[in-house]
């Protein structure tokens, strides 16, 4: 069987591995050492890791951050997360059938004491806020521990091989998310006073001001730490939907997704469909299509996307669907999802009869948005520590937002050291604020009247924080309305622009596009951006040229293929076209035929057969019963149903709890909210006692 890896990608560099062998439920399969166990099955075809001990269902990936235990798989005897675990050589990994079982002890248990590391600042979470902060807080010199559980930092950065908006001074504007990771990864390095552990995973905030972590892989650590500073910058979590077939393998967040195809260079679907159009799910359509996976259509039940209409566009020039007032109705399949069907919805939410379309995919791609991972924020401050919070934990935003927040919460918490820093810059918070902003209404455009000389066209038509083609325009001629950075960008002078291409190559949106007139009026060249896979635009080749909208204007040939240095993976595809729909150009057709529905959905499932609880497999017909009659307190609706009783904690079912109380009509000020756990995270008992991997004594 042929391993479902990425070969080819317009931006990422396929990288040279270190190929190993491991067994999966006794049969000998290939991996590459170090990568996670779960992107290792994915890429073997693998995408049932168990099934679940109360309905036998098949159990595969859901969030591929840790957060939940759906991957679950025995790991050379030991139970482990295999989104989390990586992968060596001639490791034995076997399916969850079941319940797990323990291993048997070969060591005497012995308590140990474990040291408590004092530090100035301790901030959990290595993605772009805590990094922002970290760097604030180097550039002082005080003592600075960062902790993350992944094995390298940039949190969400390193799954983004999009550019990114804002402004080139403030948030790296222009550049890819991947390359801002490793640029504030190179920034922490020069930094004396800041330490970084990778790998490890904070468990809990206790009462004593201590927090609890646990270090490295192999040989797991438990770790205390005791901040006199401490600053939240966990990240957010997915949310979920309630429908028929939502735990199939196969159903999982965008983020997963992105984890697979964007850091793993793991194919991990041939057709997906997405349910949501924010800027996580056009995203995420935009980076499958990068990496060749076919997405059949984008779906958001709401009238319109919630996402940056570039984003959308990009995708509909790409000849992706998007469908609006549109909801999943189910997803089928006999092991994994075959099947997923949708259907419209009417002004009041309701599925209209007869308008439900069936499409063949083997991947459903949930982003209807995401949680705040605040859990050890909230603890702290209960337990009075001087806790701070930065980036999504704090309030969901775009990655440029949260390195903004991150910055000012580093600055704050110098303030509170008591170190000269001064005042905080007003700006700052003004700048955080417009990055921040949701989009404005789509607009009307005119675009110039002149069919002479060389000039870009802007198709942005929505308002958004980003302004890198002002900064990259060698004769300055491009700025945006009132200067702002959410005004839309437009040029002063037509004669100015010598048609460099800058412009067109750093557009975040890909929404610019260059005519020249000069060699022929009547049939002007166009240039447009590309980022899709090379092999398919050769000069030569006739290619459909789109509107904004994916409208087809016509095929015409391509005449030359550019790049411009600091932007080596947008291309610039240049063609000859009629006068008539030059200025329309924006973009090329990519998937050829559009998919089109395979079958017509006949029997609805009920809705209340959804899973809510995917841990104890509890339906929302079973929590709508309980509310039903008269129970008002989580803790009660845990105790009769067990949901929330799994080992993610209720991070998955939590959300969706909380909207079947509102759906039922319930006040939601009249609810009593669950009590959390003192762990957040599982860890075994005897890493408390200071045991070595949870079972054997640590050397040193």
């Amino acid at each position: 069987m042929a391993l479902k890896r990425i070969t080819k990608h317009p931006i990422l560099e396929i990288r040279e591995n270190i190929e190993v062998t491991f067994a999966w439920n006794g049969k000998k399969l290939t991996g590459y050492q170090g990568e996670m166990i779960s992107s290792a099955l994915f890429a073997n075809g693998i995408h049932i890791f168990g099934h679940h001990p109360k309905d036998n269902s098949p159990q595969g990936m859901f969030c591929a951050n840790g957060q939940c235990s759906q991957c679950l798989v025995i790991a050379d005897g030991l139970p482990v997360k295999s989104c989390m675990t990586p992968l060596a050589e001639a490791m034995k990994i076997k399916s969850v059938e079941g319940l797990p079982k323990l291993p048997e002890d070969d060591v005497e248990p012995r308590i140990q004491s474990v040291a408590t590391r004092d530090v100035e600042v301790l901030v959990i979470g290595a993605g772009p806020a805590g990094l922002a902060a970290a760097v604030e807080l180097g550039k002082l010199g005080v003592d600075t521990l960062i902790i993350d559980d992944k094995d390298r930092p940039g949190g969400k950065l390193v799954l983004q091989t999009h550019k990114f908006f804002g402004s080139v001074e403030d948030s790296y504007a222009g550049t890819r998310g991947f390359e801002i990771a490793t640029i504030l990864e190179e920034e922490i390095d020069k930094l004396e006073s800041v330490d970084i552990w990778l790998n490890t995973t904070a468990v809990a905030v206790f009462s004593d001001k201590i927090v609890g972590a646990v270090k490295g892989v192999k040989s797991s650590r438990y770790k205390q730490i005791k901040p006199q500073k401490l600053l939240i910058a966990t990240g957010a979590r997915e949310k979920m939907l309630s429908f028929p077939g939502n735990t199939l393998p196969g159903v999982y967040g965008a983020g997963a997704f992105q984890t697979l195809v964007n850091r793993d260079l793991v194919k991990s679907s041939e057709k997906v469909l997405i349910v949501g159009g924010g800027n996580v799910g056009l995203i995420a359509g935009y980076h499958a299509i990068q990496a060749g996976i076919e997405v059949v259509a984008l779906i958001e039940a709401l009238p319109q996307v919630g996402g940056y209409k570039v984003h959308a566009d990009k995708l509909k020039r790409l000849g992706v669907p998007i469908l609006t007032h549109h909801t999943v109705v189910a997803a089928s399949g006999k092991d994994k999802v075959e099947l997923v069907t949708v259907a419209r919805l009417d002004a009041d939410w309701n599925v209209v009869p007869k308008t439900h379309k069936t499409f063949e995919v083997d991947t459903v791609l949930i982003a209807v948005g995401l949680a705040e991972v605040n859990e050890f924020y909230i603890k702290a401050k209960k337990w009075g520590m001087d806790a701070f919070c930065a980036g999504d934990a704090r309030e969901i935003a775009e990655a440029s937002a949260a390195m903004f927040t991150g910055k000012i919460e580093g600055l704050k918490i110098a303030q509170s050291l008591g170190l000269p820093v001064g005042e905080i810059p007003s700006e700052w918070d003004q700048k955080a604020t417009i990055l921040k902003s949701k989009p404005g209404p789509a607009v009307s455009r005119k675009h110039p009247v002149r069919e002479q000389g060389v000039f870009p066209i802007f198709h942005c038509y929505q308002e958004v924080p980003c302004n890198p083609c002002t900064s990259v325009c060698p004769v300055g001629a491009i700025r945006t309305e009132q200067d702002e950075i959410t005004g839309l960008p437009y040029i002063t002078d037509l004669d100015a622009c010598t048609g460099c291409g800058s412009c067109v190559a750093v557009c975040p949106g890909l929404s610019m596009i260059l005519v020249d007139y000069r060699d022929d009026p009547e049939h002007p060249w166009v240039t447009l951006p590309y980022e899709i896979g090379r092999e398919r635009v050769e000069v030569g080749q006739k290619i459909p040229i789109t509107d904004v909208d994916g409208a087809i204007l016509g095929y015409y040939p391509v005449e030359k293929i550019s790049v411009r240095r600091k932007y080596p993976g947008t291309l610039l595809i240049q063609a000859k076209v009629d006068k008539n729909v030059a200025k329309a150009a924006m973009g090329i057709w990519v998937q050829e035929k559009q998919i089109e529905p395979s079958t017509i959905y006949e029997k609805e499932l009920p809705p209340d057969v959804a899973i809510v609880c995917r841990c104890e497999r509890i339906t929302a017909g079973e929590i709508k019963a309980a509310i039903r009659n008269g129970v008002r307190d989580m803790n009660q609706l845990k105790a009769l149903t067990r949901v929330g009783m799994g080992a993610c904690g209720s991070k998955t079912c939590r959300p969706m709890i909380w909207r079947i109380f509102k759906e039922e009509g319930i006040e939601l000020g009249t609810v009593t909210d669950r009590v959390d756990r003192p762990l957040f995270v599982e860890v075994p008992i005897g890493m408390l006692a200071g045991a070595h991997g949870g079972g054997h004594l640590e050397d040193k």
